[in-house]
């Protein structure tokens, strides 16, 4: 049987429940299941494991019991909105030079524990929403969160070339799809994806996926 093991942030976890694997939440993880449930059946299992809040310090964390221990063949990671998000808002961020330091190390761990497994690392994104856009209160939210979002994308990509694993950019992605639809039907607040956001992510990771 195969394993795929979903891991991140509240954009993964999707309200996903904590003791019922068999149910993936409501986001890009429940949607790939079902495609790929289609064409592998019980000869697939998928897992959730992403946490609302996460940034990259708590994932590397718990790369063990909720990495390494699981065996994943596959394992996929998006991360790095609430390294931002928790700056702006408590000042309990992770800055863009820790961040590529620990999510190398989360890398090289995951790596030396599990030569085999195949790895496909996805870019954080945002679009223009309540959690996003420049307040009266505080003005410059949205150049902070453009700038430093996308400063966390480029080091997701460096980590990727580095170690020679799959990346997914996502912003591109919204972006088009922002353009043509607006950005209220692709993200609930500029960062959680509505259910047509969910299924973009959906399809270009199944994409990036046979390519694996």
């Amino acid at each position: 049987m195969k394993t795929i093991l979903f891991q991140g942030d509240s954009i993964t976890d999707a309200i996903r429940p904590r003791d019922w694997d068999d149910y993936l939440g409501s986001g890009y993880a429940f949607l790939v299941a079902a495609d790929l449930g289609k064409r592998y059946g019980s000869e697939l299992r998928v897992l959730n494991r992403g946490i609302s809040g996460n940034r990259i310090s708590d994932v590397y964390a718990r790369i063990k019991c909720d990495g390494i221990n699981l065996k994943p063949d596959v394992f996929s990671l998006l991360i790095g909105v609430n390294d931002v998000w928790h700056e702006w808002e408590a000042q309990n961020g992770v800055d863009t030079p820790a961040f590529e330091r620990l999510y190398d190390l989360l890398l090289d761990t995951l790596q030396e524990a599990l030569p085999e497994t195949k790895i496909l690392l996805m870019a954080p994104f945002l679009t223009d929403g309540t959690a996003t856009r420049d307040i009266p209160e505080r003005e410059g939210k949205w150049r902070f969160f453009s700038t430093e979002v996308a400063a966390r994308a480029a080091a997701v990509e460096r980590v990727a070339n580095k170690h020679g694993v799959a990346f997914l950019p996502l912003q591109p992605l919204f972006d088009a799809a922002a353009q043509r639809y607006g950005a209220q039907a692709v993200t609930l607040d500029g960062v959680h994806p509505t259910a047509l956001g969910h299924r973009l992510i959906a399809d270009a990771w199944l994409e990036a996926y046979e390519k694996l």
